[in-house]
């Protein structure tokens, strides 16, 4: 249970403070309103080292990544018996995450219509140009540099290894996030795009499934590339 509780706090953590600074930019009668895209993922980036501290000091590995559970595994680098409860903590806490978000910005959501930024691309991501075959690779090409630089850094819950994980998501971030909105991970878009689509968020709008696809499927084949690549070598 370590592994999922790990998981699942963590990655609650990630979501929280991730989709925060998505609601900040976006929603009206925000101090953070139109925020710029350096705002964005550097809070991002930030998300995830403080996510990885609190999973790795509950007992998980600190994936907060579907991409990455699932790549590891497929080499053998991580017990096939842990996949499922990682899994799970990943796809619960990035709920609870959301709708926590949901919660802490009620009143915003509630002063903000749809056109005028209260979007699904608050808890998800979704192209600047959209390209269905582009976007996926943009999502693969994007994690696989992700996970790649990620597995040679070793146990990255260690020390100030989370912070540098974080430094790494700012850049892929500006580097190759433009995009798409670099999702890098199923969990941190599907869960979201769910707690969006089902909860009662005042003047919401599209939840856009129709894409929903392309950060699930292209983060995990980059993963599965990275990690390919890396074993090969």
């Amino acid at each position: 249970m370590n592994g999922f509780l790990g998981e699942f706090m963590g990655t609650m953590i990630l979501i929280i403070l991730g989709t925060g600074c998505g609601a900040s930019v976006n929603l009206k009668k925000n101090y953070g309103h139109a925020s710029n895209w350096l705002f964005i993922t550097i809070a991002w980036g930030m998300a995830v080292s403080f996510g990885v501290y609190v999973a790795a000091s509950l007992g998980s590995q600190g994936h907060l990544n579907p991409a990455v559970t699932l790549a590891l595994a497929a080499f053998r680098k991580f017990p096939a018996g842990q996949v499922v409860p990682y899994l799970a903590g990943q796809f619960l806490g990035a709920f609870v995450g959301a709708a926590v978000v949901a919660l802490h910005f009620y009143p915003q959501f509630k002063a903000t219509k749809a056109d005028e930024g209260n979007c699904v691309g608050i808890f998800t991501t979704g192209p600047a140009i959209k390209n269905n075959l582009f976007n996926f690779l943009s999502e693969m090409i994007a994690t696989f540099v992700f996970i790649f630089c990620l597995i040679n850094l070793g146990d990255f819950t260690q020390g100030l290894k989370p912070l540098i994980v974080g430094l790494l998501i700012m850049v892929v971030g500006q580097a190759l996030g433009g995009t798409t909105g670099f999702a890098l991970n199923p969990a941190r878009d599907f869960a979201p795009r769910l707690a969006y689509s089902i909860l009662p968020i005042p003047n919401k709008g599209a939840a856009n499934w129709s894409y929903a696809w392309v950060p699930i499927l292209g983060p995990i084949c980059g993963g599965l590339l990275a990690v390919f690549l890396k074993t090969l070598i």
